[in-house]
C-alpha cells in the first residue's frame, strides 16, 4: 500500500534525525564496554520469504552466533552488561529504522525471524511472509519481555513449540483485519508499554 510506505518513510526518516544524540550516545556506550562492531547486522526472513540484513544496536559478544542459537534466553551469558539495558529498554531496536527506510521492513508488521526458525513454519503460518516484517506488531507488544519466558533449560524447544506458534497466531489474526488505523493503535500501545 502506498500510503502505509510513504508514512514509513516519512516517520522513520524523522525518527532517524531526531534520534541521532541516542544513537551517538548508544554507539559510544557499546564501543567504550566492549569490543566489536557497535552494530549487530542479523539474516533474517522478510516479505516473501527474501533474506534481507536487520541492523540492531549490538547487546552480545562480538561473535554470539558461534556460540549458540538465534534466539536469547534470560540468563544468555552472551549479552553484555550493557547490552541487557538496552534490551530492557528496547533501546537496540532503533536502527531498525534503517531498515523501514530502505524497504526491508514497515514499522508495523510482524517480527522478522532468523531462517531456521522459518524453516520450521507450517504452510498457515508461512503466510505471515506475505507482508513486510516490522518493528511492531501485537505479537511484540505481547510477547516483549519474551526472554524472560525462556528461562528453563529447555528454552529453544519451548520457543519452537510455543512461544513462535502462538506469535504467528496473534500475528496472522492482526493481518486478517489490518488497517492504517489499527497500525496507528499499534503503534500508540507500542510506545505506551516502552514507557510503563
Amino acid at each position: 500500500m502506498v500510503i502505509r510506505r510513504l508514512a514509513d518513510i516519512g516517520i522513520s526518516l524523522l525518527a532517524l534525525i531526531s534520534l541521532l544524540p541516542v544513537f551517538a550516545g548508544v554507539s559510544a556506550a557499546i564501543a567504550l564496554t566492549s569490543s566489536g562492531p557497535v552494530l549487530h547486522r542479523a539474516m533474517r526472513v522478510g516479505q516473501g520469504g527474501r533474506l534481507f540484513t536487520l541492523y540492531k544496536f549490538r547487546t552480545m559478544v562480538a561473535n554470539a552466533e558461534s556460540l549458540g542459537p538465534g534466539i536469547t534466553a534470560a540468563d544468555d551469558n552472551r549479552i553484555t552488561p550493557i547490552g541487557r539495558l538496552l534490551r530492557r529498554t528496547k533501546l537496540d531496536e532503533f536502527p531498525q529504522l534503517i531498515n523501514v527506510l530502505r524497504g526491508d521492513m514497515s514499522l508495523v508488521g510482524p517480527r522478522p525471524e532468523d531462517p531456521r526458525y522459518v524453516a520450521l513454519y507450517t504452510p498457515e503460518q508461512q503466510k505471515v511472509l506475505a507482508e513486510k516484517p516490522g518493528i511492531t506488531s501485537p505479537a511484540s507488544i505481547r510477547y516483549r519481555h519474551e526472554e524472560a519466558m525462556l528461562a528453563d533449560d529447555q528454552w529453544e524447544e519451548r520457543y519452537i513449540a510455543e512461544i513462535m506458534p502462538a506469535k504467528l497466531a496473534l500475528d496472522l489474526e492482526y493481518l486478517a483485519t489490518r488497517t492504517s488505523w489499527t497500525d496507528i493503535r499499534v503503534i500508540w500501545q507500542t510506545f505506551l508499554v516502552l514507557w510503563k
